[in-house]
């Protein structure tokens, strides 16, 4: 025997056999590694070249929606919309049957947490009036207090969660980094939250509906990992001009329909700052019907330098100045009024990136790139005593216009949570007194 018991010495053969045998035993398979809800951004673009490459996008010709996913009968998922040219849209738009962001009546906010609010100070200078109200989309309710909030880059700093906690903003967008948003919706339920996952290689070339559809696949499961997200962008940034904005419609309406086969809305547009011209956005307006017709938004970007409110009043292309439109900030009015509400075509808006810019070319002031480099600019001009305030005094002149026109869910200021050269703009430092305003609104 074994440690202390007698043991013949004819059974040790046996014994080296049987530890060699249950050795040669197949071992049994890892557990698969659940996908991660965000990715460091040193390895993203790599991780994005192999899915690429191995992605399929044979779709099944039909599509069962989960149990917990409401589909409007009325749409039709099975043929998924035929490679062909986007159709001339409607006067009137089939609008979504059930939205429930912009319900017959201002939100319910559920209150999680209370902030004894630190009131802002009144700007000494001759800062400009606020816009006009806008009479006009009476299907959408006026949104009690601000709709200021923030984009977010990564959830690095603890005044993030503690502005969702505390403002319970209108809306939040988010790129990349998307894991918090579960955390978001339990601290704010009815904040809406728009998300994007980056791509860097946009071009108009190919069938756009192929692209499309292609583009969907490729971040799909990313999608679908993070239902907390309510709107979900796709390009960033895109300047298509005459040219290519045909492309680009045909493209952001293949994107909502295949969105929709999986029970997922989508935030069209997100053009730059001073894009598009709106001979050129009349080419867009197909998509817009699309979106309506989906339940979507329409998201678009808006920044001034070395002021917010630079070049407002000023006229665009073709039409003559109005004292309540820009061509940098408020230039989304454009398009509303001169195309969008005589059509009958007046979609949600969510600004997802606003503040201030200095890549703004042909523009006065110092040179600089965030808000931290015009402070002294912003104190001069009389917005406020410290760079901090003259800033959230512009902020607050940008929320008292958007806050006249009730389509306009919110804005989002770049950024919080930087990263790299990001860090220009960092307004992690104004969260607290962002915070405070908002709750100062209500």
């Amino acid at each position: 025997m074994i440690m202390g018991m007698n043991l013949s010495y004819r059974y040790v053969p046996f014994i080296i056999f049987l530890f060699v045998l249950i050795g040669c035993q197949s071992e049994s398979a890892l557990p698969t590694r659940v996908p991660v809800l965000s990715r460091p951004e040193e390895v993203a673009v790599v991780e994005d070249a192999v899915a690429e490459t191995a992605v399929s996008i044979n779709i099944p010709g039909t599509f069962t929606p989960p149990p917990d996913v409401t589909i409007d009968p009325a749409l039709n998922f099975g043929d998924n919309s035929p490679l062909g040219p986007s159709v001339t849209p409607s006067i009137t738009p089939i609008l979504p049957t059930s939205t429930p962001y912009i319900a017959a009546g201002p939100p319910t906010r559920t209150r999680i947490a209370t902030r004894t609010p630190t009131p802002l100070p009144t700007p000494t200078g001759s800062a400009p009036i606020a816009p006009a109200p806008n009479p006009i989309n009476s299907q959408f309710p006026v949104i009690t207090g601000s709709k200021l909030s923030i984009h977010v880059i990564r959830n690095n700093d603890k005044g993030i969660m503690d502005f969702v906690r505390f403002a319970q903003p209108s809306t939040l967008k988010v790129v990349d980094d998307l894991g918090f948003t579960s955390e978001v919706r339990k601290a704010s339920p009815n904040t809406i939250i728009v998300g994007r996952v980056n791509q860097f290689d946009q071009n108009y070339e190919g069938n756009p509906e192929a692209a499309a559809r292609a583009y969907v696949q490729r971040h799909l499961t990313r999608y679908l990992l993070n239902s907390e997200v309510d709107f979900w962008e796709g390009w960033n940034e895109p300047d298509p001009n005459l040219e290519n904005m045909d492309w680009y419609a045909r493209f952001e309406q293949e994107r909502v329909r295949e969105m929709a086969r999986y029970g997922l809305k989508t935030a069209i547009g997100g053009f730059a700052t001073g894009t598009p011209e709106v001979n050129e956005f009349a080419l867009f307006v197909p998509a817009v019907e699309t979106a309506l017709q989906y339940g979507g938004i329409l998201t678009l970007h808006e920044y001034g330098a070395p002021e917010i409110n630079f070049l407002y009043g000023g006229a665009l292309p073709g039409y003559p100045p109005y004292p309540d439109r820009g061509a940098l900030t408020f230039r989304y009015r454009w398009f509303y009024r001169e195309l969008l509400e005589p059509a009958g075509l007046v979609i949600p808006l969510v600004v997802t990136e606003a503040g201030l810019d200095g890549i703004i070319g042909n523009r006065p002031g110092p040179d600089g790139y965030g808000w931290q480099d015009f402070s002294e600019y912003g104190v001069a001009r009389g917005w406020g005593n410290t760079g901090s305030e003259a800033f959230m005094a512009q902020l607050a002149w940008y929320d008292r216009g958007v806050r006249q026109d009730s389509y306009v869910l919110g804005f989002t200021v770049f950024t919080a949570g930087p990263v790299g050269h990001w860090h220009n703009y960092d307004i992690g430092p104004l969260l607290p007194m962002m915070t405070d305003y908002v709750i100062n609104q209500r």
